[in-house]
């Protein structure tokens, strides 16, 4: 199956024949988690908390 790189728009093939999919490449993988990374790609909303709040409250230390 070919689908298009979210950075580039390159067409590049969907299997495990590419360790990048969904990007066409290293450099594009890289390029997309720079934008993650910067807060440049952002998932619009409120960030929810509740699940770490819940998470930390089993986990008790033993020292």
């Amino acid at each position: 199956m070919k689908v298009k790189c979210p950075t580039c728009q390159k067409e590049t093939e969907w299997s495990e024949r590419n360790p990048y999919r969904p990007f066409c490449c290293e450099r594009c993988k890289l390029i997309d988690l720079g934008g993650w990374a910067s807060g440049e790609n952002a998932i619009p909303g409120e960030p929810d908390f509740s699940q770490q709040e819940d998470d930390n409250e089993g986990n008790h230390s033993l020292h």
